[in-house]
């Protein structure tokens, strides 16, 4: 009944995904590599959930 409350998933996977770029970016500026390669390898695995979800079921 009150299907307009529920959040979108994708729009908080997209959220999350270009958080944790942001977060890799200041990692990289400030010299940390290692924190900067872990950051981008989460982001990555958050667009492969994206991209899952946008493909569309084939039947």
């Amino acid at each position: 009944m009150f299907s307009f409350f529920k959040k979108d998933p994708l729009k908080e996977l997209n959220k999350q995904y270009l958080q944790k770029l942001e977060e890799a970016m200041y990692a990289q500026r400030n010299g940390d590599i290692r924190s900067y390669s872990m950051l981008t390898s989460e982001a990555e695995d958050i667009l492969k959930k994206i991209e899952t979800m946008e493909k569309p079921t084939e039947k």
